[in-house]
C-alpha cells in the first residue's frame, strides 16, 4: 500500500478524537489531507497601524494593552470583554464577545499582535472580536485558512498539513504526461500541493492553483464525457411528422405563449422533426410557463401515434402534474395515468398491461417509471422534470425504456450557462427567460427574529384577507445546531395562533399523511403550513401569498430563489420575508441580492460567486462530487481550453496499447465511481 494511503492516525498529534474530526472533514488518508486545500489565506507581512483606517479590511496591528482585561455581563449568557491599547501613536480598544477566558492574556504592558476589521465607535478606533495572532506567524507569508469543524482549530490543520507535505509530498505522482504539462506551462504535482498549502507570494499561489485546477477540470470533463458517451445526441432518432391539430390545441389555450415560451416550442419541434433524437434541456426560472411546453410536445407525440413518459423526482409534484395535464386534456380523449410508489399493486398490475398494450398515451410518475416492470407498447417522448435532482444513470434508465424516444429534461432552477455546458454536455439547451405578464413581482424582506411580533402581525393580516402562509425552516426537529427546527416553529406556530389551522409537514411523514396535509392546505383547510424544503418544487396554491423562511442563511441562493416561487402564483400581492440572524458579511451579501433580484439566473451567477470553492449549486444533484480547488464561478478562463483538451484526448486514452494516459484514466475512472455512488443516493 502506497504511504500516501495509510491512514492520517500515522501524523503526530492525531489520537482517536482528532481522527474522528479529520475524518467528518472527508480526511482520511494522507493524500486526502494533502488534498484538502484552504478556502482563503491570512496574510501577516504587514503591519498596519491603527490611525491607518481601513473600513471592511482585516489588518495586523501590533499594540500595547494599556489597562487590563475588563468583563462585563450584558444579558443571558452574553459577555463583553474589552481592554484599552495602543500602537504608539494612536489608542484604541479590543473587544471580545464571549471570549472572557482571555482575560488572564490581556494584561497591562504586554505586547501583542491581533487581526481584526477596524471601525470607530463613540470617536475612537475600535478592534471587534479580534484574533491574537502568535508572533511566529507574523512575516510568515501566506498561511492557510481551512474548512473546520467543531474541535479542530486551524493551526492544527495547519500542523498536520504541513508535517504531511513534509513527509509525503514527493510521493504524489504525476497523473498528466509530460507532454501536456510542457505545452500547456503546468507546474509539478509536487510543486503545486506544496505551494497551494504555503504559497511563498501571490505568483506562487497563482502558478500553483492554475495547476490544480487544470487537472481538476480535465479530469472532470473527461468523466462527464465517458458518462455520457452512452448518450449519443446525434444517433438517428424518431422523425415526428406535421400537425395541424397541435395549432389548433395551442388556439385554444386561454392564454397566449410568451415569446420565449414560443422560442423554445420551436427549438423542440424542430428536433421533434428531425432525424436526430431530440436531447434538449429546457430551462426556466419559477413560474415561466414550462409545464405548458412539456404538454404541447407531449400532444404532438401522441398525434404522431407515440406514447410519452414524465419522471417527477416526488410523488407531490408527480401529482400536480397529474392533475395539471388531466386538466389540459380533457377534451382531447387521451389516456392520462399516475404511476407512483405509493400506487396499490393491483392498481400498478393494471396500469403496466394497459401500458403495455399501448392503452396509455401519457403516463407521469416517479421513479416508479424506470422499475423492470414497466414496458411500453410506443414510447416515443420522455421528459424528466426537475432534472437536477436525478442522475444520469437514471435518465439513461427512462430513455431505454424506448426505441431511441426522443428526450425533454426539464428544471425550474436557472443554471448558469457556462455550468450548463459542463453539466448537461450531451444536451441543447433551450431557455425561457421572460415570465407571463401576469406574474406580480414578490416583495421580499430580510429581518431577524427580533422582527417576530411584526411578522406575527403581518401573518394575522394576511389571513384575515383570506390569503394562507408558508412558514420555511432547514431542520425536522431537534439537533445540537443554533437552528430552530421546523417542530419548535410548528408549535410556536400552533400556540401563537389557536384559532388559526397550522400544519407541519416534512420528508419524514409517511406518504400519505404528506399527500394529505399538502391537500388540505391546497384546498384551503390550512391557513398556516409549517414545512421544510419539501415544498420546494411541484406546489402551486394560488390563494398562499406569504412566505417566512427561518434561518435564510443556511440555504443556497437558488434554493431561497426556488422557496420564494410557490408564493406569486396568483392574483395577489406576494410576499418572502428572510428571517436571518447571523450577522456574518457572507451571509448580508447573500440576503441582499435575494432582497434586490428576482431574476433567477442572476441569482444563480451569484449564488456561485458567493459560494466559492468546495459544493456549488446543483453538483452534487447532478451526481457529481464536489470541486477540491476549481470554482466554476470564476475559472471559466480555463473550461473552454479544457473542453477543447477533453474532446481530442477522450477516446484516446482507453484506446489499447496507450500507457501515456494511464494514471489520468485511473483517476477519471475513481471519479466515475464517486458519481455513481452520489447518483444513486
Amino acid at each position: 500500500m502506497s504511504d500516501l494511503n495509510r491512514s492520517i492516525k500515522n501524523l503526530k498529534g492525531v489520537g482517536p478524537k482528532k481522527l474522528e474530526l479529520l475524518n467528518r472533514l472527508g480526511i482520511n488518508t494522507i493524500e486526502d489531507l494533502l488534498y484538502y486545500f484552504p478556502k482563503s489565506y491570512e496574510d501577516f507581512s504587514k503591519i498596519s497601524m491603527l490611525g491607518d483606517y481601513f473600513n471592511d479590511e482585516k489588518n495586523l496591528y501590533k499594540v500595547k494593552i494599556i489597562t487590563p482585561g475588563l468583563v462585563s455581563r450584558v444579558r443571558g449568557n452574553m459577555t463583553i470583554l474589552k481592554c484599552d491599547i495602543t500602537d504608539g501613536v494612536t489608542n484604541g480598544e479590543l473587544v471580545f464577545f464571549n471570549q472572557h477566558f482571555l482575560k488572564p492574556q490581556l494584561y497591562s504592558g504586554r505586547v501583542i499582535y491581533v487581526s481584526a476589521k477596524p471601525k470607530y465607535n463613540n470617536g475612537r478606533i475600535q478592534l471587534t472580536s479580534p484574533k491574537i495572532i502568535d508572533e511566529k506567524e507574523v512575516n510568515s507569508g501566506l498561511l492557510p485558512v481551512y474548512g473546520l469543524t467543531k474541535g479542530i482549530t486551524n493551526n492544527e490543520l495547519r500542523k498536520f498539513t504541513k508535517s504531511a507535505i513534509d513527509l509525503y509530498v514527493n510521493e504524489l505522482e504525476e497523473v498528466l504526461p509530460s507532454e501536456m504539462t510542457a505545452e500547456y506551462g503546468l507546474a509539478p504535482i509536487q510543486y503545486a500541493v506544496r505551494n497551494i498549502h504555503y504559497p511563498k507570494d501571490e505568483k506562487t499561489y497563482a502558478i500553483s492553483k492554475r495547476r490544480l485546477v487544470f487537472e481538476e477540470l480535465l479530469v472532470l470533463q473527461l468523466a462527464l464525457f465517458k458518462l455520457k458517451s452512452g448518450n449519443d445526441r446525434y444517433s438517428k432518432g424518431i422523425v415526428f411528422k406535421e400537425n395541424t391539430l397541435l395549432n389548433d390545441f395551442i388556439e385554444s389555450l386561454p392564454f397566449k405563449l410568451t415569446n420565449a415560451q414560443n422560442r423554445a416550442l420551436n427549438e423542440i419541434l424542430i428536433d421533434m422533426k428531425s432525424d436526430a433524437k431530440m436531447n434538449r434541456l429546457l430551462q426556466g426560472d419559477v413560474g415561466s410557463g414550462k409545464t405548458i411546453i412539456a404538454v404541447l410536445s407531449m400532444y404532438f407525440a401522441v398525434l404522431n401515434g407515440y406514447q410519452c413518459s414524465m419522471m417527477a423526482p416526488t410523488e407531490l409534484l408527480a401529482k400536480q402534474h397529474y392533475i395539471s395535464l388531466s386538466e389540459y386534456f380533457k377534451d382531447t380523449g387521451l389516456n392520462v395515468v399516475l404511476l407512483v410508489g405509493s400506487t396499490p399493486k393491483k392498481e400498478k398490475e393494471h396500469i403496466y398491461g394497459e401500458l403495455k398494450n399501448g392503452n396509455i398515451d401519457i403516463i407521469i410518475g416517479t421513479h416508479a417509471l424506470i422499475q423492470d416492470g414497466v414496458n411500453y407498447s410506443n414510447l416515443g417522448l420522455t421528459i424528466t422534470d426537475e432534472q437536477h435532482r436525478f442522475g444520469v444513470e437514471q435518465r439513461n434508465r427512462l430513455n431505454a425504456k424506448g426505441e431511441n424516444p426522443d428526450n425533454l429534461v426539464m428544471t425550474a432552477t436557472p443554471i448558469p450557462r457556462t455550468l450548463a455546458l459542463i453539466l448537461y454536455g450531451d444536451l441543447d439547451i433551450s431557455i425561457i427567460d421572460e415570465l407571463p405578464p401576469n406574474r406580480k413581482s414578490i416583495e421580499t424582506f430580510v429581518v431577524n427574529t427580533s422582527y417576530q411580533a411584526r411578522m406575527d402581525k403581518f401573518v394575522i393580516k394576511q389571513i384575515d384577507d383570506g390569503r394562507q402562509v408558508y412558514v420555511v425552516c432547514p431542520l425536522i426537529e431537534e439537533n445540537d445546531m443554533p437552528l430552530k427546527s421546523a417542530e419548535e416553529i410548528y408549535n410556536y406556530y400552533k400556540n401563537r395562533f389557536k384559532d388559526k389551522t397550522v400544519k407541519l409537514l416534512h420528508g419524514k411523514m409517511k406518504t400519505d399523511d404528506k399527500n394529505t396535509t399538502m391537500e388540505d392546505f391546497v384546498s384551503g383547510k390550512v391557513d398556516i403550513l409549517v414545512s421544510t424544503t419539501v415544498i420546494e418544487v411541484g406546489v402551486n396554491v394560488p390563494n398562499a401569498n406569504l412566505m417566512l423562511i427561518y434561518n435564510a442563511d443556511r440555504f443556497g441562493l437558488s434554493q431561497l430563489h426556488q422557496l420564494r416561487g410557490r408564493v406569486g402564483r396568483g392574483e395577489y400581492q406576494s410576499y418572502c420575508v428572510l428571517i436571518n440572524d447571523n450577522r456574518s458579511e457572507i451571509a448580508y451579501k447573500r440576503m441582499k441580492v435575494m432582497e434586490s433580484s428576482d431574476d433567477g439566473f442572476y441569482i444563480a451567477e451569484k449564488d456561485l460567486e458567493l459560494r466559492g470553492p468546495g459544493e456549488f449549486f446543483g453538483t452534487r444533484q447532478h451526481g457529481i462530487p464536489d470541486l477540491k480547488i476549481a470554482n466554476l464561478a470564476t475559472d471559466m478562463e480555463y473550461l473552454k481550453e479544457i473542453q477543447n483538451i477533453s474532446s481530442e484526448i477522450s477516446k484516446e486514452i482507453y484506446e489499447e496499447n496507450n500507457s501515456k494516459y494511464d494514471r489520468l484514466k485511473l483517476k477519471v475512472d475513481a471519479l466515475l465511481s464517486k458519481c455513481e455512488e452520489i447518483g444513486t443516493n
